[in-house]
C-alpha cells in the first residue's frame, strides 16, 4: 500500500486550484489571440492592449474626433477595422459591403453601444430586436399613413410662421445671426405636438422646458459614456456620477411622458376630445381633430392589446430622441449650404414664389410635394451632412467583406458621411448639386450609395415625415427671407455627438424679400 505525504497532498491542492483558477484565463487568453489573428487580417490602425485604438482621439475635442474618423476612414478601402478599448469592430464606407449587412433581413440587431440607450429608449424601434421589433414595426408603420402626415401639415406650418416672425429682429441688421438655436426650438415644438399632443411653446417660452433640458442632457451624456471605455460596464456606469446623473434625468424624462400617456388614455377611454382635458391641444382647424402620435399608439394598443404603457412609452421616448435632433441639423444644414449658392437659393425662390404667388397662407402637403427643386436641395444637404452620419448593427453570422473573414457577433460600424462620398457615385463628391437628385442621375446609382435614413428592412420609418417637416420649414424662412453665410465650408466645423451638427450654430445674414 503506497501512502501520499501530507506534503505531497498540500502541494498537489495548491496545484490543482492553481490550474482551477487559471484554466479559464489561459482559455480566455488563448480565445483572445485566436480573435485577434483574425482580426488583425483586416487593415486598420495599431491597436494597444486595453486602449486599442482609442489613443487616436484621446484629448481630442469633438470636432476634432470627427475629423480624425473621417482621415481614418478616407485611408482604407470601404472597409477597416478598430479596436475599442478590447472589443474589435470593423467599420464600412462602401455601398456594397453596407448592403451586405443592411440589405437583407438577417443583421438586424443594434451594435452593443445602443444598449446605452436602454435605459431611456427601453425596447422601442431604434433598440429592439427579433420578434418584438417586427411586431412593434408592424403596429406602428400605420401612424406615418399619408393622411397622417397631413395633419401633421398643420403644425409645422403653424410652427413656420412662428419661427419666421422670431427671426425677424435679426434680419437687415447687417449682423449674422447663429439660426440653429431658433431652429432647434421650432423643431421641439413640432415633434412635442407630433409626437404627444402637447404644447410646450419653446419657440414663445423665456424659460427652458425640464424635459426638453433632460433630452439634450442625455445626448450629450451619451457621446461622454460612448469615449470612456472604463465606463461602458454597466455596473461601474450606474455607480459613476454620469449614471447617477442620468438616472436624474430619466425620472424628468419618464415621469413626464408617463403623465402625458394617462391624460392622453382617458381622454380616449372618456371618448372626448383632446381639449377638453388640460388643453393638450389648443386648436382645430377645418373641424378635424389633430391626432398625435401617441393617440395613434394607444388606438393601436387598444385595438391589438399587443402594447403595454410602457411600450408605449418607449415608442414615444424614441421618436422624440429621433426626431428632433435629427431635423433641426438638417434644417440648419440645408439653409447653410443654400445661403452658401446664391444662385441655387434664387431658384428655390422661383419655385416657392410659383407656388404661392405672395400669398402669406400656410403651406399643405400639396404645396410640400410641388417643391421639388427643394426637395433636391434637402437630399444633396443630407448626402453632404446625414443626421446620422454613423450607425451600428451586430452580424448574426460570418460574412465575408472586401475578401476578409469577419466572425458572427462583430459590431459592423457604418459611416454614412463617407459612404455618401464615393466618387463612383457622386463625381466631385464635397461639390453641393442638388441636381444628382433630378430621376435620370438616381436611375442607376447603387441603392446603398446613400443612406441618410438607413436602409434595408430597418430603414427609419419616419423619413417621410423628417422631409415634409424640413421642406414646410426651410420653404417658410425663404419665402420671407434671402440668406447668406458668414462661413465657408471649410470655416464651418463639423461636432458629432449622436448628430451631426454645426459647430458653434449656422451664422447667417438676413435679408427681408419683402
Amino acid at each position: 500500500m503506497t501512502f501520499i505525504a501530507g506534503s505531497d497532498l498540500t502541494t498537489m491542492f495548491y496545484g490543482t486550484l492553481v490550474f482551477l483558477l487559471f484554466a479559464p484565463l489561459l482559455h480566455w487568453l488563448v480565445g483572445r489571440v485566436r480573435m485577434s489573428q483574425i482580426y488583425e487580417k483586416i487593415p486598420g490602425p495599431k491597436a494597444y492592449p486595453f486602449i486599442g485604438t482609442l489613443y487616436l482621439i484621446f484629448g481630442k475635442q469633438p470636432h476634432e474626433i470627427f475629423t480624425v474618423i473621417d482621415q481614418r476612414t478616407r485611408q482604407y478601402d470601404g472597409i477597416h477595422r478598430i479596436w475599442v478599448g478590447m472589443t474589435p469592430e470593423v467599420r464600412l464606407s462602401k455601398a456594397e459591403y453596407v448592403e451586405q449587412v443592411i440589405g437583407a433581413s438577417k443583421h438586424m440587431e443594434k451594435a452593443n453601444l445602443y444598449r446605452f440607450l436602454g435605459d431611456w429608449l427601453g425596447e422601442g424601434l431604434l433598440t429592439s430586436k427579433g420578434e418584438r421589433w417586427f411586431r412593434h414595426r408592424k403596429l406602428i408603420t400605420p401612424t406615418f399613413h399619408f393622411n397622417i402626415l397631413d395633419g401633421f401639415c398643420e403644425v409645422f406650418a403653424e410652427n413656420s410662421a412662428i419661427l419666421v416672425e422670431r427671426l425677424r429682429a435679426h434680419a437687415n441688421t447687417g449682423q449674422p445671426v447663429n439660426v440653429y438655436p431658433f431652429i432647434t426650438k421650432a423643431a421641439l415644438d413640432i415633434i412635442c405636438e407630433t409626437a404627444m399632443g402637447v404644447k410646450v411653446h419653446a419657440q414663445t417660452n423665456t424659460e427652458d422646458n425640464a424635459y426638453v433640458a433632460a433630452v439634450y442632457e442625455l445626448s450629450s451624456l451619451f457621446l461622454e459614456r460612448l469615449v470612456r471605455p472604463w465606463l461602458h460596464p454597466d455596473w461601474l456606469f450606474k455607480r459613476s456620477s454620469l449614471g447617477r446623473k442620468q438616472r436624474t434625468l430619466l425620472e424628468v424624462l419618464h415621469g413626464y411622458t408617463r403623465k402625458v400617456i394617462q391624460e392622453r388614455k382617458t381622454v380616449l377611454l372618456e371618448g372626448s376630445s383632446a381639449e377638453e382635458s388640460n388643453h393638450l391641444t389648443e386648436n382645430e382647424y377645418g373641424g378635424k381633430k389633430r391626432l398625435a402620435f401617441l393617440d395613434l399608439l394607444l388606438q393601436s394598443a387598444t385595438a391589438s392589446g399587443l402594447l403595454s404603457d410602457e411600450d408605449v412609452r418607449e415608442e414615444v421616448d424614441t421618436f422624440m430622441f429621433e426626431g428632433h435632433d435629427t431635423t433641426t441639423a438638417g434644417m440648419s444644414w440645408a439653409l447653410f449650404l443654400l445661403a452658401l449658392h446664391p444662385e441655387v437659393q434664387e431658384q428655390v425662390h422661383q419655385e416657392i414664389d410659383s407656388i404661392f404667388h405672395g400669398s402669406d397662407r400656410p403651406a399643405t402637403m400639396q404645396d410640400l410635394n410641388e417643391m421639388k427643386l427643394l426637395e433636391r436641395c434637402l437630399k444633396e444637404t443630407l448626402r453632404l451632412y446625414p443626421s446620422v452620419s454613423f450607425f451600428g448593427r451586430t452580424l448574426s453570422e460570418d460574412v465575408t467583406l472586401g475578401g476578409y473573414h469577419v466572425p458572427a457577433r462583430t459590431i459592423i460600424g457604418i459611416h454614412t458621411y463617407n459612404v455618401h462620398r464615393d466618387e463612383r457615385f457622386f463625381p466631385d463628391a464635397e461639390t453641393f448639386d442638388p441636381d444628382r437628385f433630378l430621376p435620370e442621375n438616381c436611375e442607376h446609382r447603387h441603392p446603398y450609395a446613400y443612406i441618410p435614413f438607413s436602409a434595408g428592412p430597418r430603414n427609419c420609418i419616419g423619413q417621410k415625415f423628417a422631409l415634409l417637416e424640413e421642406k414646410s420649414v426651410v420653404s417658410g424662412i425663404l419665402r420671407h427671407y434671402r440668406i447668406r453665410s458668414q462661413r465657408t465650408r471649410a470655416e464651418q466645423l463639423i461636432v458629432n455627438e449622436l448628430i451631426t451638427r454645426p459647430k458653434d450654430g449656422v451664422l447667417l445674414f438676413l435679408e427681408s424679400r419683402t
